[in-house]
Parts: C-alpha cells; structure tokens; sequence
C-alpha cells in the first residue's frame, strides 16, 4: 500500500488537535490535582487519536502506548499500514506547567518503514511533520557549529553521549520528552541526539520519520536502520543528527566497543 499526501496531512492535523485538548486540560486542572494531570490528559489524548484513526483510516491497525486495539486490525501483525501514536509523550513534563519539553507523536508505517508522521509541541504551539506544507514555515540545515550540541535528558546522559560530546568538545543541553530532543535537532537548536537507554516504538517513530524528511542522520547507533512494527516494540537504541557529523559520531561509538 502506497502513502498518500492526506496521510502526512491527517498525522499533523490529528497530533496538532491532540495537542489543543492537552493544552485545555491544563487549564481546567487546579493546582492541586497536577499529579494527575499526566494520568488524564493521556486517557483523553489517546482516546481521541484512536476514535479519529477509526473513523478517518479504519482499514489501518494501531499501535498506542495506551493501547494496540482497532476496529479493523486487532491483530497490527497482518497489515501493511500501521499508525504508531503516542498521545503524550514526555507525561511528566506535560504534568508540570509550564514546561514546554512533551510532545503528542503521530506516525504511519508502511512495510515497517516510518513513512508519515507528526510531532506536536503544543506548549510552544508549532507541529513538525512529513507534510510538504509544513516544510515551507521552518528552517534548512545550518552548517555544524565547531562545538556540537547533544541534547540529553535531565537525569543521568548515557555513557555514549558523554563520550561522543567530550570527543567532539561538545555541549551538553539538557531537555525532557523524546519527542522535544528529536525536534530540537530538527529544529536546529542542537545538532545531536544519541539515545542508548532503550525506548518503545511510538517514542521515536514520529520523530524519526520527521527527522529523516527534514534531511537528518536517522539510524541505530551501530548505523542500522530503524524498523518499526514489530512484535515486540522495544528499541535498544537511536541516533538522529546532523547529516555532516554521522559519520563521525558513528565511527566513535564503533571505536568505544560498545555491544
């Protein structure tokens, strides 16, 4: 089954409408009961994104971190055409105005392959997706600064990002969600994103097909491609960057020895 323009236009419309709802919930939540803000604004935000793919695409499966049921496709293993959403990505972030850092991703994979796909960052009120309309408000690949930035989470960096950043006299900035590292690459805010840790499939499948539509670097860290649909949908590793520094950042994670 080929990808049509509607599917790159129905990812940004949904993962921008998800992002509206999140936005709202936030208002109506008293202080008191931020720490269920995550719990809620999830449930809602998944909901939302299953009802639309069902009425919008219901010959397509679904794959939630909230949930893999479809009307069509219980069974994601039998179709072609699987959406991968994650209605909030970066739950604790979005649970604590007013951070920015969380995301709503939607992706369509075609053949296993990350083909469509959205990121919300409904806090800073932009979308970032496959669609051509969607390109012509944001900006080109600038050239590499002489020392690249690696964009890491708050806790504890991976040991592989603290070696790449020290070899390349690097930066180090610190972000939430993975959805809002990815983007930042995208975006030109960083230039590195190197991830070690092992995340989920709807984590990094729309920040991977954006990347990789934008012009980045996209693969695991020994260099291999990224395959999504899987049975199980646990990823051991990812690498979005600047296309001028993947050589470079992949000889050094070859050269660490790392398994």
């Amino acid at each position: 089954m080929k990808v049509e323009h509607d599917d790159h236009l129905l990812a940004a419309d949904l993962a921008t409408r998800a992002g509206m709802l999140l936005l709202e919930q936030r208002e109506l939540i008293s202080e008191d009961d931020f720490a269920d803000l995550g719990t809620i604004g999830d449930q809602q935000s998944h909901q939302f994104l299953m009802d639309s793919l069902a009425e919008f695409r219901p010959e397509d499966a679904v794959l939630s971190e909230e949930g893999t049921a479809h009307s069509v496709h219980p069974n994601r293993s039998e179709s072609n055409r699987v959406w991968i959403i994650d209605p909030v990505d970066g739950t604790r972030e979005y649970g604590d105005p007013p951070r920015t850092d969380w995301a709503v991703h939607v992706a369509l994979v075609i053949h296993r392959v990350p083909v469509v796909g959205a990121v919300a960052l409904p806090a800073l009120n932009l979308t970032l997706s496959t669609s051509i309309a969607n390109h012509q408000s944001e900006t080109n690949l600038t050239s590499v600064p002489d020392s690249p930035r690696l964009v890491i989470s708050r806790s504890r960096p991976p040991n592989e990002a603290e070696m790449v950043c020290n070899a390349l006299s690097g930066e180090m900035i610190e972000m939430g969600s993975a959805g809002a590292k990815a983007m930042s690459v995208v975006r030109g805010e960083a230039d590195i994103y190197l991830h070690s840790g092992g995340q989920y499939e709807w984590d990094n499948c729309a920040p991977a097909a954006v990347a990789l539509s934008h012009g980045l670097h996209v693969s695991r860290l020994d260099g291999s491609s990224l395959s999504y649909n899987n049975l199980d949908p646990w990823l051991p590793d990812l690498l979005i960057c600047h296309p001028d520094l993947a050589e470079t950042v992949l000889e050094l994670l070859n050269q660490s020895g790392r398994p």
